[in-house]
């Protein structure tokens, strides 16, 4: 998938270096990692956020209260159309799932096994950081996610190089996993100051 991203951006043509701002969510976070280890020269900045079959009402729930914090599920849907914000998601999932297309078995189970044989070493994450340059690395968690816990950010963080030599870190307190969703307001502020900032560098 990385070698798939790195194919495109070769195609549109985003090649100067420090030209490319790298944003990955989840398994794009994986992603994102490997894509600047495979090609760390197009990187300008690195955001690592929430960074690792059939279908029922109980799988439903159990995705839902894996990916968001249950005070956000419950609050009325700031859209307007569903009750809660819990059923907005269900109701885009449940299309997501309907979609046979773009949607496929083959999809889901790649997926799954490119998210749980993800890994990388503390010696590959700290050559990301010097490649990349720490100042220029982002890592945002959401204090609530029980899909990638907060041990997980923390350990990021750490073999990335750490706070103290410039990995800025950004703790979303009460939020899970689904911080485009949840936290969608603050999530784009934090992403634009930082894009700012490393701009300037």
């Amino acid at each position: 998938m990385a070698k798939d991203t790195l194919e495109l951006i070769d195609h549109v043509g985003w090649t100067s270096q420090r030209q490319l701002h790298v944003i990955g969510i989840s398994l794009g976070g994986m992603i994102g990692q490997e894509l600047v280890i495979i090609s760390f020269q197009f990187n300008k900045e690195s955001s690592l956020l929430s960074p690792d079959v059939g279908f029922d009402d109980v799988q439903l729930d159990s995705i839902k209260a894996r990916t968001f914090s249950q005070p956000w599920l419950n609050e009325t849907d700031a859209e307007g159309h569903f009750p809660t914000n819990g059923d907005r998601w269900a109701a885009q999932e449940l299309a997501k799932r309907q979609n046979v297309e773009g949607f496929t078995k083959k999809g889901f189970i790649l997926q799954a096994i490119a998210v749980n044989w993800h890994h990388k070493s503390a010696a590959q994450l700290k050559q990301l950081g010097d490649q990349v340059g720490r100042n220029r690395i982002l890592v945002i968690h959401g204090t609530e996610d029980r899909m990638i816990t907060q041990p997980h950010g923390d350990l990021l963080v750490k073999e990335l190089g750490g706070e103290e030599n410039g990995v800025t870190r950004c703790v979303a307190e009460g939020r899970g996993h689904g911080l485009p969703m949840e936290w969608r307001r603050e999530l784009t502020k934090v992403i634009a100051i930082f894009v700012e900032k490393t701009g300037k560098l």
